[in-house]
């Protein structure tokens, strides 16, 4: 084998070409491997379509940019949950075995999940305390 040859080797991905629809279909896959298998996923959906229901249902007197700032946080959360979730299947397909460092990228996950819920609970709590629906003479 000549050098061009190993170095075209060494450089080739398995991965298809580039298409915007099958790519859109593996991202839909994805999607439903996730709500299908992870009942994390599952949950926060699930608030997550309640707390869109309970904005369209009550005026809180939010301006433009509270319902942005919520809904883009509340999709923040879903897609870290995604992540997260990522991670734990790549390393329960590496080992089933107790390992500190397996530990360690499934916590480190969860970790960042709860920050983004933490952070999703706050935005509401600030976009409530913003508007007119909760007043505080502060």
């Amino acid at each position: 084998m000549n050098k061009q040859n190993k170095q075209e080797k060494q450089t080739t991905r398995n991965q298809p070409k580039y298409s915007l629809f099958k790519n859109s279909i593996y991202a839909f896959s994805g999607l439903g491997y996730a709500i299908k298998d992870e009942m994390s996923f599952k949950i926060e959906l699930i608030l997550f379509a309640i707390s869109l229901i309970v904005l369209s249902i009550f005026d809180f007197g939010f301006d433009f940019y509270s319902y942005v700032l919520i809904i883009f946080a509340g999709l923040v959360v879903l897609i870290v949950e995604l992540l997260n979730s990522a991670i734990e299947n790549v390393v329960d397909l590496i080992t089933n075995d107790y390992h500190i460092l397996a530990k360690k990228a499934k916590d480190i996950g969860s970790s960042a999940v709860l920050f983004a819920l933490s952070a999703y609970i706050l935005i509401w709590i600030a976009c409530l305390m913003h508007s007119k629906f909760i007043s505080f003479n502060i």
